[in-house]
């Protein structure tokens, strides 16, 4: 079983929202920058998102910005994608992934940093 497991997608239509949660069986993703990424049908995976290890920095892809919103709820130990105004070409795999242990102040979408990922949630938005 990989060490993070993605839940929340589904469908929905255009203009609607999803909350995707990201969260750790064997660690405590507190100590850890963590990212969402999304594989697109037919295109590569693409980093849109990615909070720091102390949840004070974010930073987004053009594509998603003002629209997602990622965040850590330390009381659940786990980290969210809030995604508002679903658009036909959100529609991919979300998965998320975490950087190696570190307290760190800023985040990066560069899939090269980050080393333990989980297997992916389908969001299909379409009406």
């Amino acid at each position: 079983q990989l060490p993070l497991v993605e839940s929340g997608g589904g469908l929905v239509q255009p203009g609607g929202s999803l909350r995707l949660a990201c969260s750790a069986l064997t660690f405590d993703l507190d100590f850890y920058t963590t990212g969402w990424f999304r594989q697109a049908p037919g295109k590569e995976r693409e980093g849109i998102a990615c909070v720091s290890s102390s949840g004070g920095y974010s930073k987004y892809a053009d594509s998603v910005k003002g629209r997602f919103s990622i965040f850590r709820d330390k009381s659940k130990r786990s980290i969210y994608l809030q995604m508002r105004n679903l658009k036909p070409e959100d529609t991919g795999v979300y998965f998320c992934a975490a950087m190696p242990r570190g307290v760190t102040a800023i985040c990066d979408t560069d899939q090269i940093n980050y080393e333990t990922w989980g297997r992916g949630t389908q969001v299909t938005v379409s009406s």
